[in-house]
């Protein structure tokens, strides 16, 4: 037997556990199978869970097709066959005809035709619509998430369903390789970059910097508009960190998510950090600098010269609680795309910085109805005007 046969339910276990969250290393120990084996089955399937062809109820079962074999090479008459088998006759004249007629027939050959036509692969929209392949591959590319790319489809086409596709389509096409579907390699414009199809997640929140700050402002005294999202002008931020302690300050406006990255060629040390916050704050409308959100990171400890400087309270957030400034934390999950850890950040410039930036805030966001958040902060912009 080949060392990397598996039974069919050695397979089903193997799903069930990774659909469960277990790695392929603990699925071949629980199976006592070689880890190359059970990694070469997911990798293979694209991490998603093969669909095995399931008999219909009334369908010929493999033991029907026998008594119908048997009762040709006995001479009985289709009627009689059928009536023995509880069956129209109807029913057993075409699985005889399209098996090749009563000379021919044979159990065995006829229950794999059937399992053949059964399976009848339906071939994947992207397949076969190569202007809706192209386009799907050129915002990959642009690295947009495949549900920002289903929405777009659908909010800009909205008359038009062969422009429709799902983003749960655009990952199978992209991890269960099919001829004329999307190519693996683009892959590497997801952000996770996997190549398999991972069940559940398994986010890692980062701590915050224990800096002694005085006279904080708690988030619980941030104004309620700022909650809600409902104002324009409530800003989150934070530090992003590269190689050699090298930083980038983000920011996101929370009601319309658009990003600005500043540099900080000379450190993150908090003279450094307020002083570019606020050479960048200073460039809005006075409308939309209201607030700012941080962690209890040090950097910030002249909050107050801040302040000051620009008109704009900080609050802070509660110790290890990132989840209070999300849309922040996801925007810094999305920038290590472009500067993965371990990169000397002090090398990136301003210009360069812009650039990332513009492309963030260029991608549609399904909580904005798939407007871009650059298209979102514009109109916030004008109103003030």
């Amino acid at each position: 037997m080949a060392k990397n046969f598996m039974t069919a339910d050695e397979l089903a276990q193997l799903w069930d556990l990774y659909a469960a969250g277990d790695t392929a290393a603990t699925i071949a120990r629980k199976l006592c199978r070689p880890n190359a084996t059970v990694n070469d089955r997911i990798r293979v399937a694209g991490g998603i869970r093969p669909v095995i062809p399931q008999r219909p109820p009334r369908a010929l079962s493999a033991a029907e097709r026998e008594e119908i074999s048997r009762g040709l090479a006995a001479g009985q008459s289709l009627r009689c066959i059928a009536a023995r088998l509880g069956r129209a006759a109807s029913t057993v004249s075409r699985e005889v005809t399209r098996n090749g007629g009563r000379r021919r027939y044979r159990a065995g050959v006829a229950e794999q035709e059937a399992m053949a036509r059964r399976r009848r692969p339906k071939p994947s929209k992207l397949a076969t619509c190569p202007a809706l392949r192209q386009a799907v591959q050129d915002m990959l590319e642009q690295r947009w998430s495949p549900g920002q790319i289903a929405g777009w489809l659908r909010d800009e086409h909205p008359d038009d369903q062969e422009w429709w596709v799902s983003h749960e389509t655009i990952y199978r096409s992209l991890f269960v390789q099919s001829k004329g579907a999307l190519k693996r390699q683009l892959t590497v414009h997801l952000r996770s970059r996997r190549t398999v199809r991972k069940p559940g997640s398994h986010n890692r929140s980062r701590g915050t910097g224990k800096g002694q700050i005085t006279n904080m402002v708690n988030i619980c005294q941030r104004p309620a508009e700022a909650d809600d999202r409902a104002v324009p002008g409530h800003w989150e931020g934070d530090l992003i960190m590269g190689k050699g302690l090298s930083a980038v300050i983000t920011l996101v406006e929370r009601s319309t998510r658009f990003a600005m990255l500043i540099a900080l060629p000379d450190g993150h040390a908090s003279p450094k950090v307020v002083a570019a916050l606020a050479d960048h704050i200073t460039t809005l409308p006075e409308q939309l600098r209201r607030s700012l959100t941080w962690d209890q990171g040090k950097e910030m400890a002249q909050h107050l010269a801040f302040t000051v400087d620009t008109g704009v309270q900080v609050y802070f957030c509660d110790p290890k609680s990132p989840w209070q400034r999300g849309t922040n934390e996801n925007t810094n999950r999305l920038l290590r795309e472009y500067f993965p850890k371990g990169t000397d950040l002090r090398k990136i410039t301003q210009d360069e910085l812009d650039a990332v930036a513009a492309q963030l805030n260029g991608r549609p966001r399904k909580t904005l109805g798939f407007k871009t958040p650059s298209t979102k902060f514009y109109e916030a912009v004008a109103t003030t005007a």
